[in-house]
């Protein structure tokens, strides 16, 4: 089992003219090797927990990804360049939030280094997961 985590300080942008600043968390777990975690307000008194697909992440990076609860698109500087990606999560009631991409990919490949994209379910035992399905 290898855990990764990130925290970084990020923007909550609550109106076009009015942003926040607050902490957050990544977190890679390889016993769920297809998720990631992101936790919002992240050492706060009430944080906001959102379990993810990490190939979703991975393409959010680079390209709008995602429907429904969970969707992210790069943002990209003068260069051309991914600065940061933002991820709005929420059914009727919203957020959207802004997070620098460098860290967070360079994070996103340690997690790959740690279970390369393809071989999350090796090892799976299916006849025990369809024992405990029935």
């Amino acid at each position: 089992m290898k855990n990764h985590h990130l925290s970084l300080e990020i923007t909550q942008r609550v109106f076009s003219s009015l942003v926040q600043r607050l902490n957050c968390e990544f977190a890679y777990d390889t016993r769920d090797p297809l998720a990631v975690c992101l936790v919002f307000g992240a050492g706060g008194g009430r944080p906001v927990r959102w379990v993810f697909s990490r190939d979703l992440l991975a393409e959010g990076l680079t390209d709008r990804a995602g429907e429904g609860d969970v969707v992210l698109w790069p943002v990209y500087d003068r260069d051309g360049e991914p600065s940061s990606f933002c991820v709005r999560v929420g059914g009727p009631h919203t957020a959207l939030f802004q997070i620098p991409a460098e860290p967070v990919a360079q994070w996103l490949a340690a997690t790959y280094r740690a279970m390369p994209k393809g071989a999350e379910l090796t090892g799976v035992d299916w006849d025990e997961l369809v024992q405990l399905a029935e």
